[in-house]
């Protein structure tokens, strides 16, 4: 990725977390982070990676309201960041937080039983 793209990429972080954090009134938007953003090259596409406190049904709430609130909040980064066109904004789950718990949960599974196995 190029260090423009990088750039950008950084810059739509932090808008977006003010954005979604405070100018969108969606009851359907749970505590929403915004854990990375990814500009493709040619600056036409943003995969916006969150993570959303709650259950699964929270989760998909909140991915409803942001696909609604699209629009609105790719006019406020265009007006934030300057850019000749504003990017797609895509967004997607961060399912890499997820992936390192369930890392942990087994490393610690496996340590307990090591431990369980020294004690006999």
């Amino acid at each position: 990725m190029s260090h423009r793209a990088n750039r950008v990429g950084e810059q739509m972080k932090k808008e977006l977390s003010d954005i979604i954090g405070r100018k969108i009134k969606d009851p359907r938007i749970g505590f929403v982070t915004v854990t990375d953003v990814q500009v493709s090259g040619d600056l036409q596409q943003a995969k916006v990676y969150i993570t959303v406190l709650g259950d699964e049904e929270q989760r998909e709430n909140t991915l409803k309201g942001l696909a609604k609130a699209k629009g609105f909040i790719r006019s406020e980064i265009g007006g934030r960041v300057r850019l000749r066109k504003t990017p797609e904004i895509i967004f997607e789950f961060d399912e890499s937080i997820n992936y390192g718990n369930r890392i942990e949960s087994i490393i610690k599974k496996i340590q307990d039983e090591d431990e369980y196995e020294d004690q006999d």
